[in-house]
């Protein structure tokens, strides 16, 4: 399975070009993941990972994503090679988006209310959309 998931800020605005065979529209953009942890006394770190979006999902995020803003990407690794004028075979290794959501509240993102990160990128908010219940004893217990 190769699926990657991430969530961070967009370092410049993506850049549009055409493929020279069918002129299919290719997105591409740098996104800046913090790392989770911090080592003590030093500042926070994060990675930075090449994104590639094709077609409707490429046209959506170059008119729509700008720098800075922090945005989730849902797509796969793909690593690709190529050798240049002078023979020198270089590596790259992209995400190739497959979805993309605003991820920044509505106060940073539009001028709106403050609202958890998750209700602006999927559209409902967790903990009222779903009810846990758990209807057992401690008799039913297994342990």
């Amino acid at each position: 399975m190769n699926k990657v998931i991430l969530l961070g800020r967009l370092t410049k605005d993506p850049e549009v070009r055409y493929t020279q065979n069918n002129n299919t529209l290719v997105a591409s953009f740098t996104l800046a993941v913090n790392r989770r942890f911090v080592a003590q006394g030093q500042e926070r770190q994060a990675d930075f990972f090449n994104i590639v979006a094709w077609s409707k999902l490429g046209e959506f995020c170059s008119k729509y994503f700008k720098k800075g803003q922090q945005v989730s990407i849902v797509g796969r690794l793909q690593n690709r090679s190529w050798d240049d004028d002078q023979g020198t075979r270089h590596y790259i290794t992209e995400v190739i988006a497959e979805e993309a959501y605003f991820a920044d509240s509505k106060r940073e993102g539009n001028g709106g209310d403050s609202s958890n990160s998750f209700e602006n990128t999927f559209g409902t908010n967790i903990s009222e959309s779903t009810e846990f219940q758990v209807n057992s004893s401690d008799d039913d217990l297994p342990f």
